[in-house]
């Protein structure tokens, strides 16, 4: 078992060997997703920005509600999954 301690600020430490397990690099982001009693880390790897321009859209796109979506269902799908 790997154990972190909470800092002051609420900062924790991922120890090493799971920053190697899941290939994490400084400024890398994670999602907290929540189950049931537990918490989740998954790595996010990309970002809707990486995808800006790959699909045309017709009007000005609320990206923060976009994004808000995106979120929720890949939290959504998580839980459902159990992956």
């Amino acid at each position: 078992m790997n154990v972190s301690k909470v800092g002051r600020r609420g900062q924790i430490s991922i120890p090493r060997i799971i920053r190697q397990e899941l290939n994490l690099q400084a400024g890398d982001r994670l999602a907290f997703i929540r189950r049931g009693d537990e918490f989740v880390l998954q790595p996010l790897k990309r970002t809707l920005s990486d995808f800006r321009g790959s699909v045309p859209v017709s009007a000005p796109q609320n990206f923060e509600a976009v994004r808000q979506q995106v979120l929720d269902r890949r939290g959504y799908r998580t839980l459902t999954d159990g992956s």
